[in-house]
């Protein structure tokens, strides 16, 4: 396989997979901030932390209302990482592929990418918000539905289930660390720390994993129990564990590279030796952990570039 079209699949299934998770992080935040009493400022902010865009926001925003966010997040065009952005990126990616993947893949895609371009904007105030953002998660879990049914398990799927993995294991790992720290910022104070569960529901909630963390861990919802399912379980399709297995399984069907094995072996490492009752005790432990996961992401990434993206 050519590495521009190796490298053109791994990002398509990164895009695509963006632009759902971004979709379920405005749902959930809007659901959170009616659980949460008045006092407390977690706002909207937030969201620009977890996608890392806050200085480009800031370049085009004054202040961080609901309104203001969610458009970018939603229809702002300047944001790399808005859903608009991420399946325009996606679409033109499968213009140049669209021969590795069923015919039907680009007509799902196309109908959901002109869907955001022309009711993003209705999307964006709470009466219609729902409804727009569940259509998106719908729509993109059909365009998945199709990739895993119809489409061969040659070298381009295994990139393609490269990127979607690694960007759900990013995104995973940037909701744990910036709703961590925020529970930091915020509760203090005998009166919010009942607040505590609802916000570590609110992460489960964001990766649809409530169900099966109460299968799993057959607990209530609390702060130790949603890291040790997000960070260590294995059979959870969103968890970091589960994500960086899944992107291991395909290097035998690869080139061998082993700067990619030593990468993936570290962060696996992190997450499974992670000692999740010090972290939360230690007042920098799980943002610390998160760090070094998402740097460890990066440099997984640069060597998936170097081994089979160089010439693209």
């Amino acid at each position: 396989m050519l590495s521009r079209v190796a490298d053109n699949l791994y990002w398509f299934g990164r895009y695509l997979q963006r632009a759902e998770n971004t979709a379920r992080l405005i749902n959930v935040n809007a659901i959170l901030m009616l659980d949460l009493p008045r006092r407390m400022t977690l706002g909207w902010g937030p969201l620009i932390e977890i996608v890392g865009a806050e200085s480009t926001f800031r370049e085009h925003y004054e202040e961080a209302t609901e309104e203001n966010v969610v458009r970018f997040l939603i229809a702002d065009p300047r944001n790399p990482g808005s859903i608009q952005s991420s399946l325009y990126n996606a679409r033109e990616i499968l213009r140049t592929v669209r021969d590795t993947m069923p015919r039907e893949t680009w007509e799902r895609l196309n109908d959901l990418y002109f869907y955001v371009q022309e009711r993003g904007e209705a999307g964006i105030p709470r009466n219609h918000r729902q409804a727009f953002l569940s259509e998106v998660v719908n729509r993109t879990l059909l365009i998945y539905s199709v990739l895993t049914s119809n489409m061969s398990r040659d070298v381009g799927f295994q990139f393609l289930r490269i990127g979607t993995n690694l960007e759900q294991c990013d995104m995973t790992s940037r909701i744990l660390d910036v709703r961590s720290t925020r529970l930091g910022r915020e509760i203090s104070g005998p009166d919010l720390s009942p607040f505590e569960n609802i916000i570590w529901m609110s992460v489960l909630r964001s990766l649809t994993a409530y169900q099966m963390y109460r299968k799993h861990m057959k607990t209530r919802v609390n702060g130790a129990g949603v890291l040790r399912f997000l960070l260590q379980n294995r059979e959870f399709p969103r968890s970091i564990m589960f994500c960086l297995s899944q992107v291991a399984s395909t290097l035998p069907t690869l080139p061998e590279s082993r700067k990619i094995e030593r990468s993936i072996e570290r962060i696996r490492a992190l997450s499974r030796d992670a000692n999740i009752d010090a972290l939360l005790k230690a007042e920098f432990g799980v943002p610390g952990l998160m760090d070094e996961i998402q740097i460890g992401l990066g440099e997984l990434h640069e060597a998936l570039a170097a081994a089979y993206f160089k010439a693209a």
